[in-house]
C-alpha cells in the first residue's frame, strides 16, 4: 500500500470511531433527558421500538458500548445537575411567560419556576 492509502485507511478508521463514540449519549446529555445513563437508556428504547428501522438497529447496537461508556465517565456531572432546571423546562417557562405577555397577564405576580416543578 502506498502512504496515501495508509492515511486514507486511517482517518477513514478515526472517523469510524469518532461516528460511533456514544452518539446517543452526547444527544441526551446535551439535550433535556434527565437521569443517569441517559445515552444507554436511549439506545435501549430504539432497539426496543417497532419504529426503529432495520437498517437503524445495528447502527444503534454498535453505539450501545461506547454510550454505556461515556455515562459511566459522565456520572459526576449526572450527578451534579441532578434537581436543577434543565433546558427544556427552561424553554417552556419562557414560552408562559411569553404567552402570559401576549394575552395581557400580570407576569409580575406569577411565582418564578423552581427546580421542583
Amino acid at each position: 500500500m502506498t502512504k496515501f492509502s495508509w492515511l486514507a485507511l486511517m482517518a477513514m478508521t478515526g472517523g469510524a470511531l469518532v461516528v460511533t463514540s456514544g452518539c446517543s449519549s452526547v444527544m441526551s446529555h446535551t439535550g433535556g433527558d434527565e437521569g443517569y445513563y441517559p445515552g444507554t437508556r436511549s439506545d435501549v428504547n430504539m432497539i426496543k421500538s417497532d419504529e426503529t428501522s432495520w437498517a437503524m438497529t445495528p447502527l444503534i447496537a454498535l453505539d450501545l458500548p461506547f454510550s454505556a461508556v461515556l455515562d459511566t465517565l459522565l456520572l459526576p456531572y449526572d450527578y451534579y445537575r441532578r434537581g436543577t432546571i434543565n433546558t427544556r423546562q427552561r424553554i417552556e417557562a419562557s414560552e408562559q411567560h411569553n404567552l402570559a405577555l401576549s394575552h395581557g397577564v400580570d407576569i409580575d405576580h406569577v411565582p418564578p419556576m423552581t427546580a421542583s416543578q
